[in-house]
């Protein structure tokens, strides 16, 4: 009954605790002495040194963290998955050593980050739900994480030394060590620092890279926190404006000697003795534009290490790498089949034997006309589909806007009412071309600013009126599954939107000679009434051209001109107007945005050009700018308005002193002054 004695225990559980917090205690001692990164490569040295000279004969000084299989089967996996477009690139970051720069690099850095560890959440763990992770900077001499956007701000940039992607805790706005997923090292030249013929980075950047994460492990060997499901391995992303690669330090910490005396040295010991290093090669993640190459070797390595860091913290995944890699055999059959290629027989490794057409067995020539597109001609019948009601469409003639496909068609229910007809492009495009993107605004994307003008009460004979909008409904047997979808036919799911009135493009009035100076003064307040009415809701069109205009002049007692191509109006502040050098505003140019004269500048030049002839030969956005600024400041817009009409003239000084300002636009009394001068009302004794 001794042994039992409750006494007795207590004191054995006693010590034992004391014990573990005397070892707790050690390393929080040593993890706040642990803070310069030059004296461990130091002790390093003779250690690098010698595992070099035994790697004499091999391409990699240390083992890699991954071997080829496993990234080509994170690649299969990845297939399907859609990772961000980055805005702020690092392309030639150390060009300069401005502030400036250094800040767009570290900018780029947490964009990298962010997007990649949101892509695999989203892929592999959570298709809803918040994302857990957030990026930070780390201060050099505090040891504490900012956004870069707040070091930028208060002209701390030279003193961020690596930027962190971590758990989110409000709690802890300066970030805790033992939250962090990975670490980023931004350093000038990485690929240049790399040994044997560039495959692996030197000791002054491994020395580093090591430091940061042994600080990582005894931080989450102190930790209290039970978010980790393995912290006994950390990775660090080394990274240039173009290249990259990946340290891996893996180890007990517990197995770690806290000599206070000499704590550089114990640390080296550590690595020396008791951890397993291993440094990938050092390929390309940014192409030389700055965009990330998601399927190169070297993002890949990256993405990878991100994604095993991120099992660390949210345990195994919903959706594993073998299941997701597991359908790239099926994708490879779908796209054949969708190209028609022949022969769809699969090999013993899952993938496909080409049938040999030439010399050449490696390569087959896919035919332009192997893959079926939706050809319309005049008389041909479209039946649409729009919430299980079937309408049917007869097309009269085949338009076009430059761009774009545009058909004139009937509706079989009203023989005698013209309609716009625009067709889309096919659903099963998940990463659609240029071409596809740009029928993606014209059809869905303008279908839902249509439906939004319709539920707001904007009305106008000014702007199009959205008539129908759904799907097309191919002919032949539908093998639609009954959970949604399509079936295997080129047109199902095609979306299609019908708008009216229809009129004709002031592409083809100038073309025909028959835009006119009062053409251009009524052109100009249609336009003017069709903006007022949808800024009165917060919409902004964002693409005014000539193609987006059209003139409705048949069955009309006065002709008038109509604002149409809403696919790229603009919303919410994250909407992004289209980019044109001759029609977009300064502040559109400049900033990515819109401001409240920006579309009345564009119309400016709208009537400019239409009324000109002279086009300028503009190739860049520097040039379009360099002629704005030369033409607006010589009044050259102005007094070519004014050949027309005093009232465009005193409107275009009226925009230009408007233009990038706060202040919001007065479209009533512009509206007024130009229906006087049409003679559309008479002004009496009103006084202004």
């Amino acid at each position: 009954m001794e042994d039992g004695s409750p006494d007795r225990g207590s004191s054995g559980t006693k010590r034992s605790s004391i014990s573990s917090g005397g070892r707790s205690r050690n390393r929080k001692e040593f993890l706040r002495k642990f803070v310069d990164g030059e004296n461990l490569t130091a002790k390093l040295g003779d250690w690098f040194s010698a595992i070099s000279e035994n790697s004499a004969n091999r391409t990699d000084v240390f083992e890699t963290p991954f071997d080829l299989t496993e990234i080509q089967k994170f690649d299969y996996a990845l297939e399907g998955v859609s990772f961000q477009q980055l805005i702020r690139m690092p392309n030639a970051i150390y060009a300069s050593t401005s502030d400036a720069v250094e800040a767009t690099a570290y900018l780029a850095v947490e964009d990298f980050l962010h997007a990649s560890a949101k892509g695999l959440w989203e892929a592999f763990w959570s298709e809803v739900g918040p994302f857990p992770f957030s990026v930070a900077c780390l201060h050099s001499a505090s040891l504490k994480f900012y956004p870069a956007e707040k070091a930028i701000a208060s002209g701390k940039v030279g003193e961020l030394c690596a930027t962190a992607l971590m758990l989110k805790n409000t709690r802890h706005s300066h970030g805790k060590w033992d939250h962090i997923l990975t670490l980023a090292l931004l350093r000038p030249n990485v690929r240049s620092l790399a040994m044997n013929s560039d495959r692996q980075p030197s000791l002054s950047v491994v020395g580093e890279a090591l430091f940061f994460a042994l600080r990582i492990l005894l931080s989450r060997s102190l930790s209290r926190s039970n978010v980790l499901h393995n912290s006994n391995s950390v990775f660090v992303v080394l990274a240039d404006s173009q290249y990259g690669g990946v340290i891996k330090l893996e180890g007990d910490v517990t197995n770690l000697d806290c000599d206070m005396n000499n704590v550089y040295e114990s640390a080296a010991e550590w690595i020396r003795g008791h951890s397993q290093v291993a440094v990938s090669s050092i390929d390309r993640i940014w192409n030389k534009l700055g965009n990330a190459n998601w399927g190169d070797i070297g993002t890949l390595q990256v993405l990878l290490a991100t994604y095993q860091s991120i099992v660390q913290f949210a345990g195994m995944p919903k959706y594993s790498v073998d299941d997701l890699a597991a359908d790239h055999g099926p994708r490879l059959q779908i796209r054949r089949t969708e190209r028609k290629l022949e022969d769809a027989r699969v090999n013993g490794n899952g993938l496909f034997r080409f049938q040999q057409h030439s010399v050449s067995p490696e390569i087959v020539e896919v035919q332009e006309e192997s893959k079926e597109v939706l050809k319309l001609e005049a008389g041909s019948v479209l039946w649409l589909e729009d919430s299980d009601w079937q309408r049917g469409f007869q097309i009269n003639e085949v338009l076009s806007d430059g761009e774009l496909p545009l058909y004139s068609a009937t509706s079989l229910e009203e023989p005698g009412r013209s309609l716009f007809l625009y067709v889309g492009s096919h659903p099963s495009q998940l990463e659609p071309a240029l071409e596809d993107m740009k029928l993606w605004y014209q059809v869905q994307r303008q279908t839902k600013i249509l439906n939004l003008m319709k539920q707001r009460g904007l009305s106008s004979k000014y702007l199009p009126e959205l008539v129908a909008s759904g799907r097309i409904m191919h002919p032949g047997k539908c093998w639609k599954p009954s959970s949604g979808g399509n079936c295997d036919h080129p047109w199902c799911g095609t979306p299609i939107i019908v708008t009216s009135p229809v009129g004709e493009l002031v592409t083809d009035l100038i073309s025909d000679g028959r835009f006119g100076s009062e053409e251009a003064l009524r052109c100009c307040h249609d336009c003017l009434s069709a903006l007022s009415t949808a800024a009165s809701a917060g919409i902004r069109h964002g693409d005014i051209r000539p193609e987006n205009v059209i003139r409705i002049s048949f069955g009309v007692r006065h002709p008038y001109y109509v604002l149409i191509g809403w696919g790229h109006a603009v919303l919410e502040e994250r909407d992004r107007p289209v980019m044109n050098l001759h029609f977009s505003s300064t502040y559109a140019l400049q900033e990515g945005r819109l401001c409240s004269a920006s579309d009345a500048e564009s119309l400016v030049y709208l009537l400019y050009f239409t009324s000109s002839g002279a086009v300028p030969d503009l190739d860049s956005v520097e040039g379009a700018l360099q002629w704005r600024e030369a033409s607006w400041s010589r009044r050259l817009i102005q007094q070519k308005l004014g050949d027309i009409s005093a009232v465009l003239k005193a409107f275009a000084d009226y925009v230009d002193s408007l233009c990038g300002t706060p202040y919001t636009m007065d479209y009533e009394i512009w509206l007024r002054r130009m229906r006087r001068s049409l003679n559309e009302e008479d002004p009496g004794k009103e006084v202004e």
